[in-house]
């Protein structure tokens, strides 16, 4: 029987036009790589994936993506030690202000804020809501630009202007039947 394996990972390195919507998946459960990609798809998302770290930090080097999904113990690692979050914590602000760091994983909770900010991530979402994640994402970016308000007005008060940010973005993906519009 030719039938590939339900345990098989999905390898992608889809090419990239300018303004394409662009994911790099870090995960390395195949069932959950499987759906993660499948849910970035439907969003019409070009995808990377990576299975050894080397290499995704290649990529991140390469291209500056809109989405990056992490699992939780991608590598035999914890989120505190995490060499991708770490990775994307240290790009420069312009790039990382762009970016929406997921992390998925067994131990988190859906939509945690104290999470999202304890791993220095915008979005945690636990095995369970991994087949909704595309609903989870717009909750995280309405609750990432509520957040982003308040600080926004104080900053604003002072006279310095914060500009587009990645939680608008996905506000207004939202309105765009999921697509989150690329910064310019």
């Amino acid at each position: 029987m030719n039938n590939p394996s339900v345990m098989e990972f999905q390898s992608r390195l889809d090419l990239f036009e300018p303004g394409d919507q662009t994911a790099l998946v870090c995960v390395d459960v195949p069932e959950v790589q499987r759906i993660v990609v499948d849910q970035l798809t439907a969003l019409n998302y070009k995808i990377h994936t990576g299975l050894f770290l080397e290499d995704i930090l290649l990529k991140m080097r390469a291209h500056a993506y809109d989405v990056i999904v992490i699992s939780e113990h991608f590598n035999a690692s914890d989120m505190a030690s995490n060499p991708i979050v770490l990775a994307a914590i240290a790009a420069p602000h312009e790039q990382r202000r762009r970016q929406f760091l997921v992390a998925i994983g067994s131990t988190l909770n859906t939509n945690d804020e104290m999470q999202a900010f304890q791993y220095s991530v915008d979005l945690v979402v636990g095995l369970s809501d991994v087949v909704n994640l595309r609903p989870v994402m717009r909750r995280g970016g309405d609750a990432d630009e509520r957040i982003l308000h308040a600080v926004s007005r104080g900053v604003e008060d002072r006279g310095v202007e914060l500009g587009s940010t990645k939680a608008g973005r996905l506000r207004r993906a939202s309105a765009l039947g999921g697509q989150i519009p690329r910064q310019p």
